[in-house]
């Protein structure tokens, strides 16, 4: 009955435990869910007042599939502001969420056989958007040596002529790695002479720490601009996960027609409300509650990271971005599934295996909640490997 292709897709591990969690807390147990990637925080006052303006005024009709004027437009400024990047608004597609717009580019793009360079720990949905695609995988396996980031020499030996695409995640969700200027040049420099498309995912891109800069992909140089889908929204840095705002840029045309083509034929265009509250964000209206957001997540980092540093056979690096840590644990366990199961069901504790984002023996553990449940949830997960491993 089903196609061969939708065969190959899996169910979003994150979403799994996060569901399975919720399942245990309603049947009683006490549990403590850090596997989501959803902010604790509340959306910003002004985006909400201007949602219900936009509901007083009437605004909830059907718009363009990409979007209104006014909104491509502040992405564009946005974009020109905040990354050096110059998009014209014909350039940008709003998407339900960025996950719709990475659907739409490898929609769009990959044909069977072609090879799309994922590094891992990767985000769950990118293998599952490639083999559904018909697109071969190559997952080349990144360490804490590197701190969990893909090298230019390491790119030069993945690349053949089947390669089509490379995906880029800085800040990276699970690792919070964060790219550098330099290292972003690098890869540059060995991607030219080529037509492989870069997809960069920047949905965290706000939530920097110790006062690192980030830097797009796609303002390298010319180059680079011209081959990077620049792919973003505001879930993460600004509490809106449930408004499911996403968008991206290129200013390849013949691409952006054929994803505004497909996005016709399927969601058409997002939520008008959600369009008029957007604006708000993207002009740069929040950002002083942006960053009180980074700064509240910049504390729980430390106090996460030290405190899984502290227990006996777990060491963690602490992440340049992002609201993620990526734990290791090879020394006691390297099975990450055996591990998480066991410790939702001894302890309550709801983290993401290592093995859902391509790496065996980690897990992966959201600090995006109040500094009290994190505490409470290391102790919980101290507590549980002196009783099984130690």
């Amino acid at each position: 009955m089903l196609s061969k292709r939708i065969t190959v897709l899996q169910e979003s591990i994150t979403i799994a435990i996060s569901t399975l969690a919720k399942r245990l807390k309603e049947e009683g147990k006490d549990v403590l869910n850090f596997g989501a990637g959803e902010p604790d925080f509340d959306t910003p006052q002004k985006i909400k007042d201007e949602a219900k303006k936009a509901l007083d005024d009437g605004f909830t009709k059907y718009t363009a599939v990409e979007g209104i004027a006014p909104l491509l437009q502040a992405i564009a400024d946005k974009l020109k502001r905040e990354n050096n990047l110059t998009y014209s608004p014909k350039d940008i597609i709003t998407s339900n969420g960025a996950k719709q717009s990475l659907f739409n580019l490898f929609a769009a793009v990959i044909d069977e056989g072609d090879e799309v360079i994922i590094p891992a720990p990767y985000w769950v949905t990118y293998p599952e958007l490639a083999r559904l695609n018909g697109g071969v995988v190559v997952e080349p396996k990144t360490d804490e040596s590197t701190e969990f980031k893909l090298t230019a020499e390491a790119l030069k030996k993945l690349i053949t002529p089947k390669t089509k695409m490379i995906v880029l995640t800085s800040p990276s969700n699970p690792t919070g790695s964060v790219y550098a200027k330099d290292e972003l040049t690098a890869i540059g420099d060995v991607l030219k002479s080529t037509n492989i498309i870069v997809a960069s995912d920047e949905m965290y891109e706000k939530l920097v720490y110790d006062g690192k800069k980030f830097t797009s992909a796609a303002a390298i140089s010319d180059d680079m601009y011209q081959r990077t889908v620049t792919i973003n929204g505001l879930s993460k840095s600004v509490a809106m996960t449930g408004w499911r705002f996403g968008y991206l840029a290129s200013p390849n045309k013949e691409l952006i027609k054929a994803m505004n083509n497909l996005q016709s034929q399927s969601t058409s265009n997002i939520n008008s409300i959600t369009q008029k509250a957007a604006i708000v964000a993207l002009k740069g209206d929040v950002d002083s509650e942006i960053e009180a957001m980074r700064v509240e997540f910049e504390k729980r980092r430390n106090i996460g990271a030290a405190g899984f540093n502290a227990i006996d056979g777990l060491s963690v690096l602490k992440p340049d971005g992002a609201f993620y840590l990526f734990v290791n644990i090879s020394k006691i366990e390297k099975d990450s599934m055996k591990f998480c199961k066991e410790l939702l069901e001894k302890e309550g504790v709801a983290v993401v295996p290592g093995v859902g984002f391509g790496v065996e023996g980690y897990f992966r553990f959201s600090f995006a909640t109040d500094e009290a449940t994190i505490q409470e949830g290391i102790n919980r997960v101290a507590k549980f490997i002196k009783e099984n491993y130690l």
